[in-house]
């Protein structure tokens, strides 16, 4: 992928960890320069108090072939989002290419109980950290590539269009994520007569840094995590989204996904492109046939 984003500027939030860094890894891979937010740095660690930082992530992206710039942002203050998008138009010249939308930090505030058992002020900081901070970004960000009139904009969320009529357990887990699916449909109308196109794109069973930790695992042994949950097989790493997000910025006629809500495995068979090991996981289709669908004996390697 090396050199297909060359000269192109990108912003990916919440790219400390996770699909975030994976993305922006990713994005460097393919020749960008990077500007990676979070709240973790070597400095000073976020809430979530994980050993993670953006500037490690600025690093990778780097290592990667393209140039990464880590920035300490809170994008629950505006003010901080809008130092960020000042320095992007003053390092750049106003060049924004690529803003994928990744904040969440809402797992430390989400239970998994009906609304009346759930702690009101948990779910309300999850609504803020998980839909609030998008806005925020979307609002002071956009600007930049609304005045160049052409760009790409990712709002990552969970799940597609072959998922989104599934409850997601909590309900205001499930309340974040539908919305954040449908902020890439309503930015498309809005943004479509500026040149710019917006979609929503989920990963499918992500093998992030705490999903190992939770599985026992690592990233070279990380199939011994099969034995505790046979669903495990049908996980993918966080390059696997990374390089869906390069093909959509890479496209030249990528308008035809504008709105859509868009999963990393169905643009892998559409583009071609494949995880670190060479495969190809379709976790939406698999959800759907067989976790959702009742089909306990599947083999989750066809789906691979």
């Amino acid at each position: 992928m090396n050199g297909r984003l060359h000269g192109q500027v990108a912003l990916v939030t919440g790219a400390t960890r996770g699909a975030g860094r994976g993305m922006a890894a990713e994005l460097g891979a393919a020749g960008a320069t990077v500007y990676v937010t979070g709240r973790s740095t070597r400095a000073s660690l976020s809430p979530l108090n994980r050993p993670e930082t953006i500037e490690d992530t600025a690093e990778l992206v780097t290592k990667a072939g393209g140039q990464g710039i880590g920035v300490r942002c809170d994008h629950l203050v505006p003010s901080e989002v809008q130092a960020l998008a000042q320095r992007i138009q003053d390092e750049q010249n106003g060049r924004l290419d690529v803003l994928v939308d990744d904040t969440w930090g809402g797992d430390q505030w989400i239970e998994w109980k009906p609304i009346w058992e759930h702690d009101l002020d948990k779910g309300l900081r999850a609504l803020r950290n998980g839909l609030e901070t998008h806005l925020i970004t979307l609002h002071t960000v956009l600007p930049l590539l609304v005045r160049r009139g052409r760009g790409l904009v990712v709002e990552v969320t969970d799940g597609d269009d072959t998922f989104n009529d599934r409850y997601r357990g909590s309900m205001f887990f499930d309340m974040i994520k539908v919305a954040i699916t449908r902020l890439g449909r309503m930015l498309s109308e809005e943004l479509r007569p500026h040149g710019v196109t917006s979609v929503s794109l989920t990963p499918g069973f992500l093998r992030s840094e705490e999903m190992l930790e939770r599985f026992g695992v690592t990233e070279e042994n990380w199939r011994d995590g099969i034995a505790k949950d046979k669903w495990f097989a049908i996980s993918e790493t966080p390059h696997y989204i990374g390089r869906a997000v390069v093909a959509l910025a890479s496209d030249p006629d990528v308008p035809r996904w504008a709105g859509m809500a868009l999963s990393a495995g169905l643009l892998a068979k559409h583009y071609g492109f494949t995880d670190v090991d060479g495969s190809q996981p379709e976790a939406s289709r698999f959800f759907a046939d067989a976790y959702f669908g009742g089909d306990q004996d599947a083999n989750v390697e066809d789906y691979r």
